[in-house]
């Protein structure tokens, strides 16, 4: 380490809040958090076990201690929202276990794990108890046919005609099983776009919102808002598969200003019942860390916090995490059987390395505002994001990237060995091992 590094370490040891297992660990966060109304806390990796139970403890205090009323993950819509009906007490499934069923999909273990199966566990509990309940829900698009089939049996309740109207314009996608066909062959003019369709169908829906929301008071507002969510979240996504083989600016930019549309309309629904609703975010810190600190704003990238932290200021708050060893849950390929795999420590100049040389092993690192941390950390450090795949032979091109922390995050927890998720499901691949060369990584 350079002598210049060495000594700003020996700063870093007196701007930390070391975590201990005790009530006081959050204290720092709480502090920060004030009357924010966006607490965005993200992961370093989609497969680490500390990031997500963290992030749940945590996420408990604010629903608990400061009235939040929503978590919004990275996730799709109609996925999450069944957890939502259940975590809100309908019966319809049996246990958190069977409520997580609908993600299906890979990266099973990205939601059904141990961590996220015993938070909605608690969550469900919680709304019993409260009179405040707190609903679960997600804000990504890539349940294209998901959605779709959701927007016409929600209609089929509603209004047949209607129903039967929305099959017809979505059959446009009929002949495409993967949406990802659909953006490939429109995008060579194979085929015709569904644009027109999706977009006609969101119209009308909004069109038909005071009849649709207000027959059966609340529980009638609910089910036209996830209606409208879906067809809101078939018209973006449409949108997004076919700019997937534009290149990835445009296609990442599409998802993260979706991700942003629906946690603004989610914050809307839910304000209409009690004054400004608060929410959580959990997501990967590549979406949630701003991108304005970041190589990705050198290339033409935004995301959702620069998004949330461009609308909302000082009402926001970013929460990164950060690891130098120990193992994750990953695949070695896209759709294939995940595994647990060996993290290497931090490359020679990351913010992994410089972290793991101040001492501690956990540790809450406060940013916002003009502190000792955030001089030293407005230089710009290499940083790591590990998404569903990790490739370690090509680390450094796949998995690195040059980011400005205190610019980035206003506070960032690092634990420095961390553990592979635990999912509900248990490969029979599932042993410790170094991957093969694979696809980057996918966040």
């Amino acid at each position: 380490m350079k002598t210049s590094d060495s000594a700003l370490v020996d700063r870093l040891r007196g701007g930390v809040h070391r975590l201990r297992g005790d009530s006081d660990d959050y204290a720092p966060l709480l502090d920060l958090i004030g009357d924010a109304r966006f607490v965005l806390i993200g992961e370093a990796s989609h497969g680490t076990h500390e990031f997500y139970s963290i992030r749940a403890e945590l996420t408990k205090r604010l629903l608990v201690e400061q009235g939040f009323q929503a978590v919004a993950v990275e996730a799709d819509w109609p996925d999450a929202y069944r957890v939502n009906r259940w975590v809100r007490g309908a019966d319809s499934d049996r246990n958190a276990d069977e409520a997580l069923s609908g993600f299906s999909r890979f990266p099973r273990w990205m939601w059904r794990n141990t961590v996220v199966r015993d938070f909605a566990t608690w969550l469900r509990g919680h709304n019993r108890r409260s009179d405040r309940p707190a609903g679960f829900y997600g804000i990504d698009l890539y349940s294209l046919h998901t959605s779709r089939k959701a927007v016409v049996e929600y209609l089929e309740t509603v209004d047949p005609s209607l129903a039967a109207q929305a099959r017809e314009r979505y059959s446009c996608f009929d002949h495409f099983h993967d949406p990802q066909d659909y953006g490939y062959n429109t995008a060579l003019g194979i085929n015709e776009t569904c644009q027109k369709e999706v977009i006609e169908q969101l119209i009308d829906l909004q069109k038909k919102a005071a009849e649709l929301a207000s027959r059966d008071g609340i529980a009638a507002e609910d089910e036209y808002f996830y209606a409208r969510q879906n067809a809101l979240l078939v018209r973006n996504a449409e949108e997004y598969y076919r700019t997937m083989f534009a290149g990835r600016v445009s296609s990442w930019n599409l998802r993260d200003r979706h991700m942003f549309e629906s946690l603004a309309a989610l914050r809307e629904h839910l304000s209409r019942r009690g004054g400004p609703a608060k929410v959580v975010v959990w997501a990967h810190n590549s979406h949630l860390g701003d991108a304005r600190a970041t190589e990705m704003s050198r290339w033409g990238e935004l995301n959702l916090g620069q998004l949330v932290r461009t609308a909302f200021d000082e009402k926001s708050l970013l929460i990164g995490f950060s690891t130098n060893s120990g193992t994750v849950r990953s695949a070695n390929d896209w759709g294939g059987e995940d595994r647990i795999m060996r993290v290497r420590p931090g490359l020679r100049g990351s913010y992994e390395e410089f972290l793991h040389d101040q001492g501690e092993r956990s540790l809450i690192l406060p940013l916002r505002g003009n502190n000792v941390n955030t001089e030293w950390l407005s230089e710009a450090r290499l940083e790591r994001a590990i998404g569903v795949i990790y490739r370690p032979d090509t680390e450094r091109s796949s998995h690195y990237f040059e980011a400005r922390l205190a610019a980035q995050f206003d506070a960032l927890i690092y634990i420095d060995e961390t553990s592979a998720l635990v999912p509900l499901e248990q490969s029979a691949e599932s042993q410790p091992e170094e991957v093969p060369e694979t696809f980057p990584s996918g966040v």
